[in-house]
């Protein structure tokens, strides 16, 4: 069953392509921009720039407070003792003035993204250095967040090896968020520490002390990769996954691995900035990407908030703003003081004044920028959105949902529509339904029709093919009904149709239905499938005559396949499949894990915590886009696993001796010695699996990623023996294009952990899953360690999570 519903936050996309957003940021701008100059940089075709807070007179103003402070100390006779005293009084940044900032609030200012200053350095080793720029930090954040802007970039450290100063600048973002509660606060930090890729000039901490573009080792073996990451997810951590901190990447001009990229991709981005270093130029002189980067962005702007593009020093520069300034009041002069002398000028006076006022509108637009004018030219060249990437679909990205509860609610039609949106499922089913009708009418199997009563030939225009009894068991508004008809037709093999729903309102719509486009056709019943009592035989109706079904269709799988209780119904049902050759379709299901760093999703379920008890313990259906799958595909321990499987029918003899001594009854729980003293009549759908994944490049896992697939019928093999293949659905990432592409009836399910799992390099994630059961619902247990290999024969678990349990939030039977 599809896990679909309606979506009211979702903002739609504004065209067939996403949209870039694209910014002008220039580091060697000390001043914020004018509303003149702000005007000039959008007539350039940007959609907005950044400016800094403060300008060179408070970074003087702070550079001299350092000095004098130190200069003080010097000249005191203290004792190394008293210098060394730790409540020795630190110098404080007064306020800041009118002189200190040129960002005031106006009416660009929501459009402005404000730039923390770069000289600050919170990973200072000099504690009078960090403690400096932690009130810079306070003082900026504070001020521009009254001025009223969105969000502030805030620089990030400008190495990674020592993880006490990491720390130290991870705690200055949190008390810089407590300061800006309602703005963005954006760290900004390399993809990794490419040469050349950090923030340019001298920090507080002063010349030499951070390595430059010449003198760090250019092979990239010698970089570590991920310790950029690390950062961030160090202060994020600290931080608590704030919804309000994101973060902004700069991307380098030598791309890392995959993996890398796919990581980033899975983070809160906001900004992706592009230096003028990362273009190459092409054949005609213009600034260009390679391949590899046009994939990246093409990526990363699939996105549902898909990052806003930075462009930083590649201009319009001080320089060009003014100029173009000077063109704009040059032009208006000449414009005002043409044919200023008469209130009403002539025609030809009016003619002239129109030629003059395009020819200086010509020169009043800038030319353009050649940065700009490739990324906008990199946008029209994007692939189109698909048809599994329609404007409904991309807003339930990410967004968690609740898993249905099928046999405990009645889903109003609206849900309904939903699934059936979906043409290539019902058109698999279709097709499975066919090839089993083909089969049966190939091997002249027997049906279980019987001979109509009292008729002892046929009647003119009865059929000649024997009929097949068929049933399709929680039949919504009739799709699959719609399938069996049309695969009856397709094969010439006619049916005897039984449509079973237990949702009254929705029974109301298969009556209209069978009235109006099935012709009558098919028996209608309102009732759990489960304490059906089979088929009445058509000519026996009188005597009541129950006979069997020859194909028994449903479409009761979950994300999980299992998950809205396919099995417990089918068990219900099943008893009334002839045997031996009686069908279901589907024929088996199989669950399928991987494990995943899902950060957008943990931070969302951390916020929903405090009203919700159960957020982390509820297996939710959610369309997984922004993550990374962190483990790899190494032989033996391939990336998505297969956890348990159900195959159908299967004989169930206990359960038909209890009703043949019982009858229909509910069956009583308690008193056996099955999970909870159940009488254990549901034992044999417990389920348990034990996996192990590799994730080769360290990271962080927040969850488990469930998928199904499912085989909807086995064709029989051919006359020569061969066997044709599986009729099949799958929602794995990796087979979903080969068995049933474009489908978009399920999305998959997540299994959340309440604390996040740092994996180091080369780390075993071993998970431990159970489906379970008291008779009257199912949950699921889920648990994850963590283990690194110390030697040859060694293996030590260094991270475990919590035993998980959905039980107060099961799936009723």
């Amino acid at each position: 069953m599809s896990q679909q519903s309606s979506h009211d936050g979702y903002v739609g996309y504004q065209g067939s392509q996403p949209t870039f957003y694209i910014g002008q940021h220039d580091s060697h701008r000390t001043e914020a921009l004018t509303d003149s100059q702000y005007g000039q940089v959008l007539q350039y075709g940007f959609s907005f720039a950044t400016a800094p807070i403060t300008n060179k007179h408070f970074h003087d103003r702070v550079v001299a407070l350092k000095e004098s402070y130190l200069a003080d100390i010097a000249a005191r006779d203290l004792t190394p003792a008293e210098r060394a005293n730790p409540s020795l009084p630190g110098p404080t940044i007064p306020t800041l003035t009118d002189e200190d900032t040129s960002l005031f609030p106006g009416p660009n200012i929501t459009s402005i993204v404000a730039y923390c200053s770069p000289w600050i350095d919170l990973y200072a080793a000099d504690p009078l250095v960090a403690t400096l720029s932690r009130q810079v930090l306070n003082l900026e954040v504070a001020y521009a967040s009254f001025c009223g802007v969105r969000s502030i970039i805030i620089p990030g450290p400008r190495a990674d090896t020592d993880e006490k100063r990491m720390l130290q600048y991870g705690r200055a973002i949190q008390e810089a968020l407590r300061q800006a509660s309602r703005t963005i606060l954006v760290v900004q930090l390399p993809m990794y520490r490419e040469p050349g890729l950090d923030e340019e000039g001298d920090t507080l901490s002063g010349p030499g002390v951070y390595p430059t573009a010449t003198s760090t080792a250019t092979a990239s073996d010698d970089i570590d990769l991920y310790s950029a990451w690390d950062t961030w997810h160090t202060v994020r951590s600290m931080c608590n996954y704030d919804p309000m901190l994101y973060v902004a990447v700069r991307i380098p001009k030598r791309l890392p691995e995959i993996e890398l990229q796919t990581r980033w991709f899975a983070e809160p981005l906001h900004y992706l900035t592009f230096a003028a270093s990362v273009f190459q130029q092409n054949r005609a002189g213009f600034p260009s990407l390679g391949k590899s980067h046009q994939s990246l962005i093409n990526m990363y702007m699939r996105l549902k908030n898909a990052p806003y593009v930075i462009l930083s020093d590649v201009g319009p520069n001080a320089d060009e703003l003014a100029s173009s300034m000077d063109q704009s009041s040059s032009a208006s002069t000449a414009s005002a003081s043409t044919g200023a002398g008469d209130a009403f000028p002539s025609l030809a006076e009016a003619h002239s004044n129109s030629l003059a006022t395009k020819s200086n509108n010509k020169h009043r637009r800038p030319a353009g920028n050649a940065y700009y004018s490739y990324l906008k030219y990199l946008e029209r060249e994007q692939e189109p959105y698909s048809n599994i990437e329609t404007s409904t679909l991309t807003g339930f990205q990410d967004w968690l949902q609740s898993p249905l509860q099928p046999l405990a609610d009645n889903l109003e039609s609206a849900t309904y529509e939903v699934f059936e949106g979906d043409p290539v499922k019902y058109d698999q089913y279709e097709k499975a339904i066919a090839a089993a009708m083909a089969d049966w009418k190939r091997l002249n199997r027997p049906t279980s029709a019987l001979a109509r009563s009292g008729t002892a030939v046929l009647p003119e225009g009865a059929p000649t093919v024997p009929e097949l009894v068929v049933a399709v068991a929680g039949a919504g508004r009739g799709p699959l009904v719609t399938r069996v008809i049309r695969a009856s037709k397709a094969t010439g093999v006619p049916v005897q149709l039984w449509a079973l729903e237990k949702n009254q309102n929705a029974y109301v719509y298969l009556l209209r239905m069978n009235k109006q486009v099935w012709g009558g056709k098919v028996h209608l019943i309102k009732t759990d499938m489960r304490e059906w009592a089979g088929p009445v035989a058509e000519g026996h109706e009188a005597a009541g005559t129950v006979t069997k079904v020859d194909i028994l269709v449903t479409e009761l799988l979950g994300s999980f396949g299992d998950n809205e209780l396919s099995p417990e119904c089918l068990d219900g049902i099943q008893r009334h499949i002839a045997h031996p050759h009686g069908i279901s379709i589907p024929h088996s299901y199989t669950a399928h894990l991987s494990p995943i760093s899902y950060p957008k999703v943990f931070a969302e379920l951390t916020g929903r915590a405090s009203s919700d008890e159960y957020a982390f313990e509820t297996p939710w259906v959610v369309h997984l886009f922004a993550i990374d799958l962190v483990a790899q595909k190494v032989p033996g321990r391939p990336r998505f696993q297969q956890a348990w499987e159900f195959v159908h029918p299967v004989r169930l003899p206990f359960v038909e001796d209890w009703v043949a001594q019982h009858g229909l009854k509910k069956v009583q729980t308690g008193g056996g010695g099955a999970m909870t003293l159940a009488t254990g009549l549901n034992e044999h759908n417990v389920r348990h699996c034990h996996l192990t994944f590799v994730c080769r490049p360290r990271g962080v896992m927040h969850g488990l990623a469930g998928y199904f697939e499912s085989v909807l019928y086995q064709p029989a093999p051919d006359a020569d023996g061969s066997t044709a293949e599986p009729i099949e659905i799958s929602t794995r990432p990796d087979q979903i294009d080969r068995k049933s592409k474009d489908m978009i009836s399920w999305f998959p399910i997540f299994f959340p952990l309440k604390t996040p799992l740092y994996l180091p390099q080369d780390a075993e994630v071993e998970v431990s899953m159970w489906r379970q059961t008291d008779d009257t619902k199912v949950w699921y247990e889920w648990q994850v360690e963590v283990f690194v290999w110390t030697g040859a024969a060694s293996r030590v678990k260094v991270a475990a999570s919590e035993l998980h349990s959905s039980r107060k939030v099961a799936c009723l039977m």
